[in-house]
């Protein structure tokens, strides 16, 4: 079929102009990427560190939310990127222990502002809440995008593994916080919220938030499950890792990936994908 030339000048010119009314899109990863324990043998962090640097580069991730990073892993993170990145040890407030943290691109975004609230009736000091078995902690930045010249804030966190009131009440902890510091502004909420979408914890959050997977404009892409506990053959089928967000955002595409090496993942999670417009 012959197409004329100014035809086709119309039809360039309205794909130019549609992509500029969208904006640059944005792609976020989260990811726990499993703590560094010697017991994990062949899977441990030093054996598989550059096979979590990979698939993160690999997916061109703008925005990378981590869990179970400690510390040698939250700068191993940083190392030879263009991240920088906000989180805490959730033990002290400092270095201590596991981080939720942040990474963004430096080249791109600019930080206007950002913390980490405990998940506990004591959000403001590291502290232990309801039945959980340990310190956790959400970790948030509120960023400038240079490209698309708006503000936006994301929220990350981990909610325990054990407390099944805490993961409850974290999810009502969440809602008001998230709320507080952003009652306006677009948001992403990611996570590890040990917890299938069936859930009361799910359900607070939906209350306010959508799920990426549901809201993306292509269908969801890769398994359902994101826990692998590093079997290559796992079934694969429960989700308790999530991309969330609010009426800011736009999802066009949602993933659970399942990239391995030699029949091995880089970590006992799979990362989940989205790419967002404002």
């Amino acid at each position: 079929m012959r197409i004329f030339k100014p035809l086709l000048s119309l039809l360039l010119i309205s794909t130019v102009a549609l992509a500029q009314k969208k904006g640059a899109p944005i792609n976020i990863i989260s990811y726990n990427i499993r703590l560094n324990v010697a017991s994990d043998g062949i899977n441990a962090w030093p054996n598989r560190k550059d096979d979590v640097k990979a698939l993160v580069k690999f997916h061109d991730a703008d925005i990378l939310c981590v869990q179970e990073a400690l510390p040698e892993q939250f700068d191993a993170l940083l190392e030879k990127s263009n991240f920088d990145v906000v989180g805490v040890g959730r033990e002290d407030g400092k270095r201590k222990g596991e981080f939720s943290a942040v990474y963004f691109n430096k080249d791109r975004f600019t930080k206007k502002d950002g913390g980490t609230f405990w998940l506990s009736t004591t959000p403001d000091v590291p502290s232990k809440g309801w039945d959980a078995a340990l310190n956790r902690v959400c970790s948030w930045v509120r960023l400038f995008d240079k490209t698309n010249k708006k503000d936006f804030l994301v929220f990350n966190t981990h909610y325990d593994h054990i407390g099944v009131q805490a993961r409850i009440e974290s999810a009502k902890l969440l809602k008001q916080k998230i709320q507080q510091i952003a009652p306006t502004l677009p948001v992403v909420f990611t996570g590890d919220l040990n917890v299938t979408p069936d859930t009361e914890a799910i359900a607070t959050i939906k209350s306010f938030l959508s799920d990426a997977k549901e809201v993306s404009e292509e269908p969801a892409y890769g398994p359902t499950g994101t826990f692998n506990a590093f079997n290559f053959n796992s079934d694969l089928k429960d989700k308790i890792d999530y991309i969330f967000v609010n009426k800011g955002f736009k999802v066009q595409k949602f993933a659970v990936l399942s990239d391995s090496k030699n029949k091995r993942y880089p970590s006992d999670h799979l990362p989940v994908f989205a790419r967002l417009w404002f």
